[in-house]
C-alpha cells in the first residue's frame, strides 16, 4: 500500500470508527483526510475497494504491533500472556478506533456477500495462535487456537462495547493490563490442559 493510500485508509478508519459503516463514503474520507473531493475515489474506485483498503490497512497495522510485541516467537505461557495483554491493551486504548473499525468491517461483511473476502483476515491470528500453541505443547493446536482466538476476541469486544464500556460497572471485565494478562493466562492454561 502506498503512503498516500495508507493515509486515506487511516482517514477511512477514523470515519468508520466515529460514524459507522453507513458514514463511510469517498467524500467523507476526502473531508477527513483534508484532500480535494475525488481524491479517495482515484485510489479506491468503489466502496468495496475502500472497505478492502481499510481492512488491509488494519491488518498491516495489527501485524506490525504483533511483531513488535514478539508474539510470533515461542514463549512460555506467562510471557505470552503478558505480550498478548500488552497488544490487547493497546488495541483497547490508543488503537481503539482501529479496533472499532475492524469490528464494523467484519459485521458489514456478514450482510454483504461481495465483501466476504475480507473475513479471511481472521485466518491470520488463528494460524499464529496454532503455531504458538503447538510450540507450547498444546494437545490439539487446531482446536485450541480457535478457542484462544475466540476468547481473546470476546475479551476485546466485551471491554470495548460491553456493559463496562458503556458506563455500567462490570466487575468481571478486566480493566488493567495486569487483569488482562491474568485472564489470558487462565485461558492459555485451559487450552494447554495445565
Amino acid at each position: 500500500m502506498t503512503e498516500r493510500m495508507a493515509a486515506l485508509a487511516d482517514a477511512a478508519i477514523h470515519v468508520v470508527a466515529t460514524r459507522g459503516m453507513r458514514g463511510l463514503t469517498h467524500r467523507a474520507v476526502d473531508a477527513q483526510a483534508g484532500v480535494p473531493t475525488g481524491s479517495t475515489s482515484a485510489y479506491f474506485r468503489t466502496r468495496k475497494a475502500l472497505v478492502e483498503g481499510v481492512v488491509q490497512r488494519l491488518a498491516d497495522l495489527e501485524d506490525a504491533e504483533v511483531a513488535a510485541a514478539r508474539i510470533d516467537v515461542p514463549l512460555d505461557p506467562d510471557l505470552l500472556s503478558e505480550s498478548l495483554a500488552t497488544v490487547l491493551d493497546q488495541w483497547m486504548t490508543t488503537g481503539r478506533e482501529r479496533t472499532l473499525a475492524r469490528y464494523a468491517c467484519l459485521l458489514e461483511a456478514t450482510h454483504h456477500p461481495e465483501l466476504r473476502g475480507i473475513l479471511a483476515h481472521g485466518e491470520r491470528p488463528r494460524a499464529q495462535a496454532r503455531e504458538l500453541l503447538a510450540a507450547l505443547g498444546a494437545p490439539d493446536p487446531e482446536r485450541s487456537s480457535r478457542e484462544l482466538v475466540a476468547f481473546v476476541d470476546g475479551l476485546l469486544f466485551d471491554r470495548l462495547v460491553g456493559a463496562g464500556a458503556l458506563g455500567a460497572p462490570d466487575p468481571g471485565t478486566p480493566r488493567s493490563r495486569a487483569e488482562l494478562a491474568s485472564a489470558i493466562r487462565a485461558a492459555l492454561r485451559a487450552v494447554l490442559g495445565k
